[in-house]
């Protein structure tokens, strides 16, 4: 019977922590999807990397659209084993995307447009205003995802699940 106990214990602790990356996973390749495809497309603002000739940005920029997908895509396979386990705990999953968002404009804003000066959000005289912006944003995401992530309180569904399913 304790190791039956201890099995669940172990599965929903699991669950726990898939729910999480899965979120986490999804929201970074989103958030960069859409840094991507808006500053770098669209309004062409910047590119991944601005200290070469625009050739290797457009580069720099593909090999950053497809780190974005992967990432999208290993969120959704989590997910929807997750679903089908009857594990999924929304709540929990969101905290991680905001989480994962959040933590990837932050260091996108802090590390490589003013540490490593890769990029900038955008190349103007006044560039404090986009940057405090975008932190500002970051770090609401952030608090965000870890309010969520503190206040749930679900337990995913393990029954009916074996060990070879993990």
């Amino acid at each position: 019977m304790a190791t039956e106990t201890y099995s669940i214990t172990t599965k929903r602790a699991l669950y726990k922590r898939r729910n999480l990356w899965s979120g986490i996973l999804f929201g970074l390749g989103l958030v960069a999807f859409i840094d991507e495809a808006v500053f770098h497309q669209i309004l062409h603002w910047h590119h991944f990397y601005d200290k070469s000739t625009t050739s290797i940005g457009l580069i720099s920029d593909g090999l950053f659209h497809a780190f974005s997908w992967f990432a999208t895509i290993g969120g959704l396979f989590l997910f929807a084993d997750l679903k089908r386990k009857g594990a999924l705990l929304l709540k929990r999953w969101w905290g991680g995307l905001l989480l994962g968002a959040g933590i990837f404009q932050l260091y996108d804003g802090i590390i490589q447009h003013k540490l490593m000066g890769i990029h900038q959000i955008r190349y103007v005289d006044n560039v404090f205003i986009y940057d405090l912006i975008w932190n500002v944003f970051a770090a609401i995401m952030i608090i965000i995802g870890i309010l969520l992530l503190k206040h749930n309180q679900g337990k995913p569904n393990v029954s009916g699940t074996n060990h070879h399913e993990l």
